[in-house]
């Protein structure tokens, strides 16, 4: 055996850690048959420890992360904690901390998948999007005076900085190039934004045009991309954008692509610890049933490999998920793919 990489396992709230037990399961396959290891720790960090100890990390929770390889994390929603205390201090948190500063999402129709768009299969949805994942709107900067009062003030300030808008702009290149894809499109909102977001025309321009000339850049309003990639998905290689716009527009490529059962993605950091994740919530009605999808999370294994260079084993992760939904499950919802959550998990190890 080659190697054994560390991994830091974050089950999560709902049905997290049930989608990740199915992720586990096909990754331990994958490394059984591509001869490295897979030495797993588990977390308990969510709405169940938050609510047992008020805490949402421990003292020392991110720091001990920084020693581990990558981060499996299956969802982090719980019904009875209030919106935002889970999602800014475990997700912002991680991303913020470790410096995770790309969100990177495939956007890839599967064979078999139903697809919302007439016309459209495998070959028209196939690109990626990089999200700037530590700066913009995100880094909480902004406040609010006179609250409840009827003269109250919100303001929430989208922070860009040259060095965190070109090194998402180097990776979106880079990407592009490793992965021989041909075009990279920056989608903002340059005539409205006219700060940060001619700051992010600028930096892209400069740097596509020094360091990756063989590459066609691209440009469209985040309106416009919404179009886009409705009408002609195909029109897009590699996208880049900023923080705001990169979480929406994700979400609309969730849904091309067959919805949030199919839908992983990775908070990449090149230099330390990365993390990979379902990009859907964690469902919290369908609870031990058995019902759940865990074709995301499976797929965010497959990333994981990749981004630890079982290139070879990556690879056949997806390709075993491809021809599950090309012709085993009957659909992606939960409860309508004709087997359990365990039975998928055991298609794909087949497939494999």
């Amino acid at each position: 055996m080659s190697k054994t990489h560390r991994i830091a396992v974050i089950g999560g709230d709902g049905t997290g850690p049930e989608v990740i037990a199915e992720a586990r399961k096909v990754l331990d396959a994958a490394a059984a048959k591509f001869g490295f290891g897979l030495e797993y720790t588990e977390f308990d960090y969510g709405g169940d420890r938050y609510l047992a100890t008020g805490e949402v990390l421990p003292e020392g929770a991110v720091d001990g992360l920084r020693g581990f390889e990558a981060i499996l994390l299956g969802a982090i929603g719980h019904p009875e904690v209030a919106p935002g205390i889970l999602e800014k201090g475990i997700l912002l948190k991680l991303r913020f901390e470790l410096d995770q500063y790309v969100n990177l999402r495939p956007v890839k129709l599967y064979p078999g998948v139903e697809c919302p768009l007439e016309g459209k299969g495998p070959d028209e949805i196939d690109f990626v999007v990089v999200r700037e994942n530590t700066e913009g709107l995100y880094t909480g900067m902004g406040g609010v005076v006179y609250k409840g009062t009827p003269d109250e003030v919100a303001t929430q300030i989208q922070c860009n900085t040259r060095h965190g808008v070109e090194r998402c702009v180097r990776f979106a290149f880079d990407y592009c190039r490793k992965a021989g894809r041909k075009k990279v499109t920056l989608c903002s909102k340059t005539n409205v934004l006219t700060f940060t977001q001619d700051l992010w025309w600028r930096a892209f321009n400069e740097v596509g045009e020094a360091d990756y000339p063989e590459i066609e850049r691209d440009y469209a309003h985040v309106d416009a991309t919404c179009m886009w990639m409705v009408k002609n998905p195909e029109w897009f290689d590699v996208i880049v954008t900023c923080n705001m716009f990169g979480d929406i527009i994700t979400d609309l490529g969730a849904m091309i692509q067959g919805g949030m059962g199919i839908a992983a993605g990775a908070n990449i950091n090149p230099e330390g610890v990365s993390m990979f994740e379902p990009i859907g919530g964690s469902a919290p009605k369908y609870t031990g049933q058995g019902k759940i999808n865990p074709l995301a999370a499976i797929c965010a294994g497959g990333m994981m490999l990749e981004h630890l260079g079982e290139t070879q084993a990556g690879e056949a992760v997806e390709a075993a998920v491809m021809k599950v939904t090309a012709g085993r499950i009957e659909s992606l919802g939960a409860g309508k793919m004709g087997y359990s959550t365990s039975e998928v998990g055991d298609l794909v190890c087949e497939a494999l």
